[in-house]
């Protein structure tokens, strides 16, 4: 094959859109750039040129240069096909270690690090069913209803970071983790009926986990406290806690006593008005069955 007609099927930005490094991000954009300098020494030092390189790792020539400008953020594929090309033994391939944690946005890798931190999470979410709950597919499914539209590439980094964040449930010691659920979250059949029944599934096997209570709130109470929204609360071996709320400090993280205070009564009434745990279960066993 021709070198022309190889390079009109090289990777460009159309083919992988949504990787730029958040200018705002100081650790990531020092971790790309890093990695992008390294890939450029090494092109350098065995004589190839950006277009070269560029073929023979499927890649055109102006990604090249961006990923070695520290601007874009090279997939697994491209370091491991780079390592090849360039004899480098495996080093750029295990660049990918660093790559991988900076690759979601920032406040998705800070919420992930809390949530590894936490020995106790109490999560309600009037909209959606948690994401820590989510399968892939109903991830998706959620994510392909955003508008504006996420490209397709958005929405793989999205999922991505989500199942990456399930890490908190194969944790040892495993931290104490207290969801409650609407019922109409677990009626609705986003992306599909079969994705949904996948969904309740994935639901009954988490809440067999010791260290996780599934509470359903029933559409027909006729008391809720929690029509002011979302309510997260992380607790820390320290002592300490992080919570947020949209009604509490606009949305944004709190650890003030009286602010979580007020998170853990509206979140402890929550739970009294809801099901109980077995009967939840019962509950969704039953939804499955109608599905």
């Amino acid at each position: 094959m021709s070198v022309e007609a190889e390079a009109g099927r090289l990777k460009t930005e159309a083919d992988e859109p949504g990787w730029e490094v958040d200018p705002d991000d100081e650790w990531g954009v020092a971790v790309i750039a890093t990695v992008g300098r390294q890939l450029k020494l090494r092109r350098e030092a065995v004589g190839m040129r950006a277009a070269d390189f560029g073929t023979a790792v499927g890649y055109g020539e102006d990604m090249v240069y961006k990923i070695e400008a520290g601007k874009r953020i090279p997939r697994q594929e491209y370091l491991n096909e780079a390592d090849e090309v360039l004899q480098a033994g495996g080093l750029i391939a295990a660049t990918w270690e660093d790559v991988k944690k900076v690759r979601y946005p920032k406040k998705v890798r800070e919420l992930g690090d809390l949530e590894a931190k936490a020995v106790e999470l109490q999560l309600y979410d009037p909209l959606n069913i948690h994401g820590l709950l989510q399968t892939p597919e109903y991830a998706r499914g959620l994510l392909l209803m955003r508008r504006p539209a996420y490209t397709e590439d958005e929405v793989e980094r999205f999922i991505a970071a989500r199942v990456a964040r399930k890490a908190v449930f194969e944790r040892d010691p495993a931290p104490e983790l207290s969801f409650v659920l609407e019922e109409w979250t677990l009626r609705r059949p986003l992306g599909g009926r079969a994705v949904l029944r996948r969904q309740l599934e994935h639901l009954l096997e988490t809440g067999q986990l010791r260290n996780v209570e599934l509470q359903v709130m029933p559409m027909d109470r006729e008391e809720h406290a929690g029509v002011d929204g979302r309510i997260e609360v992380l607790k820390f071996a320290d002592g300490s806690a992080v919570g947020r709320s949209p009604v509490v400090a606009n949305g944004r993280p709190l650890s003030e006593p009286r602010q979580l205070r007020i998170l853990e009564l509206r979140y402890g009434i929550i739970r009294a008005q809801a099901l109980t745990p077995r009967e939840s279960m019962a509950f969704i066993e039953q939804l499955l069955g109608e599905t």
